[in-house]
């Protein structure tokens, strides 16, 4: 069981009788009365957010959530395979239930498959990734002013705005939160 002082960003918690997860949460105390905890909350399921108002008083039980380490192996029509390499089981995400998620997913690479009541939900990917550049302009000598950037797009498909030195083959290191270009990696 919860308490509205455990919650932290990425919280899984049930809310009348829904899996939710807290997107940001705020302390306030209004006058002489006793703290409440404002908060947002993202469906863990549909992705819908909401906001909900606590009392210190609540407690909330997590969802029944599992988490299993798979091999993802291709995307087919919308739908993105992961295979367990323990036991070679396969199962598909639709690319609806993935998100931004799908932009960072390297075939044959193990990611952590989130599982609510047995059903494959989505994808729990580390904070960065290193992706390979497939297409981008060159940069032109001369264009030297600080934090000039150009479009560049990534072996996923994903595109993001990276130095002018950066060329076709670098390896980058993108932020899998906001989507941004961090570094050049070796």
């Amino acid at each position: 069981m919860y308490s509205p002082s455990d919650f932290r960003k990425g919280l899984r918690i049930i809310v009348d009788d829904q899996p939710y997860y807290v997107v940001d949460y705020q302390h306030f105390k209004m006058g002489r009365g006793k703290a409440n905890i404002r908060t947002k909350l993202k469906h863990i399921k549909t992705g819908s957010v909401v906001e909900k108002v606590f009392s210190a008083n609540d407690s909330f039980k997590p969802p029944n959530m599992e988490e299993k380490k798979m091999q993802y192996l291709y995307e087919n029509t919308g739908e993105f395979a992961f295979m367990d390499s323990q036991t070679y089981e396969q199962i598909s995400i639709p690319v609806e239930s993935l998100g931004d998620a799908k932009w960072y997913l390297i075939e044959n690479e193990e990611y952590k498959v989130l599982f609510l009541d047995g059903e494959a939900i989505s994808v729990d990917l580390s904070p960065s990734v290193v992706l390979v550049v497939t297409e981008t302009e060159p940069g032109v000598k001369g264009d030297t002013v600080s934090n000039v950037t150009k479009p560049a797009k990534l072996q996923t498909g994903l595109s993001v705005k990276v130095p002018m030195f950066v060329k076709v083959g670098d390896k980058v290191k993108v932020d899998t939160r906001t989507g941004e270009y961090i570094e050049r990696a070796n």
